[in-house]
């Protein structure tokens, strides 16, 4: 540098942004700040030429060009302050990330900006897609699986039940989350043979106009809650859980015109809950029957579990917390655990 000369600028650095898109979004569907700088890119990069995105990008106008440079050359690339943009394509990119981070590890480069710029996001319940894809191949796939039917299934689908229960009642909350997953299988799994029509047990035959998927499970849910919240959704007022419940069962019994209020109470629940339930009916229902008197102990548990539905109390998780505290004795005694 002589005595009257300037000092020169160090010369831009450039940038280049790692584009990420999630798989459970449609193709196309970016963020504004991801088409912004695409837009703005001085280039484009991919490696795979099937990119899910690249027909959108074509019809934005946007260039694209295909290879795989390694680190250097990307590095160069972004010389003189130029934005490279790279389209995510698989392991070539990890290779690719962990090459630039050796070289700015280095010390010896003058590294571009680096920046990870997520172009769609996933909303809340993106994974249930997921889940529904290898439901999918499973049941295609997997000679056990392939084979089931509701009917064959349907123990399952109470066994999980009973061990999700377990799991509330523990307090176990990885043990809760894996047995709502087991429970949630049930329906997927369900869903997934009724999309085939039939029962895929081969007597009820292949029904197409009967069949339905895993979409119309959910979207009859939906509506359902949405027609019983009209506090929620609508323009009904519910100020206190009973007068929510009112609407419940105000809906219901509009939705399902029964001619008993026993109607819809599955016999085959365990005698307490049923007791329970049928004393609920009687009693939101305004029916006039008194409890039927007879001998035997069952007549008296039926007075129990309609004097505990009438407190508020459910009888059979009330027995099942005593039998669980009766049981805990029993080991205590046996020296079991010590």
């Amino acid at each position: 540098m002589t005595e009257h000369s300037e000092p020169t600028a160090a010369e831009p650095t450039g940038r280049i942004v790692l584009l990420t898109t999630s798989h459970r979004v449609a193709p196309g569907v970016l963020s504004w700040p991801a088409w912004q700088t695409l837009h703005a890119a001085d280039r484009v990069l991919c490696a795979d030429p099937g990119h899910p995105q690249l027909p959108y990008l074509r019809e934005a106008g946007i260039e694209v060009a295909f290879g795989t440079p390694d680190a250097h050359e990307l590095v160069e690339a972004c010389a003189g302050g130029r934005t490279v943009v790279l389209l995510p394509s698989g392991e070539g990119d990890r290779r690719l990330t962990d090459g630039l981070a050796r070289l700015a590890g280095s010390g010896r480069v003058s590294m571009p900006d680096l920046e990870l710029l997520p172009g769609s996001y996933d909303l809340p319940g993106a994974r249930l897609l997921d889940l529904v894809q290898v439901m999918d191949r499973v049941r295609r796939e997997c000679p056990w699986t392939s084979q089931q039917t509701h009917k064959g299934l349907a123990k399952y689908a109470i066994e999980e039940a009973y061990e999700l229960v377990e799991a509330i009642e523990d307090g176990d909350r990885e043990e809760l989350r894996e047995e709502l997953g087991d429970v949630l299988l049930q329906v997927v799994f369900h869903a997934r043979i009724a999309e085939e029509g039939g029962g895929g047990d081969g007597e009820d035959g292949e029904d197409a106009a009967g069949a339905f998927s895993i979409d119309d499970v959910a979207g009859t849910l939906v509506e359902k809650l949405i027609r019983r919240h009209p506090h929620v959704f609508g323009d009904a007022e519910a100020e206190t859980p009973e007068d929510v419940n009112a609407h419940w069962q105000r809906t219901k019994a509009v939705e399902k015109q029964r001619e008993s209020v026993t109607d819809g109470i599955p016999v085959g629940q365990p005698g307490l809950a049923l007791a329970a339930k049928l004393a609920g009916r009687v009693r939101t229902g305004g029916v006039a029957v008194e409890l039927p008197r007879g001998e035997g102990i069952g007549y008296e548990l039926l007075a129990l579990a309609a004097r505990a539905e009438a407190a508020g109390t459910d009888p059979e998780t009330a027995l099942r917390a005593a039998a669980r505290v009766y049981r805990d004795a029993i080991r205590a005694a046996e020296g079991v655990g010590e």
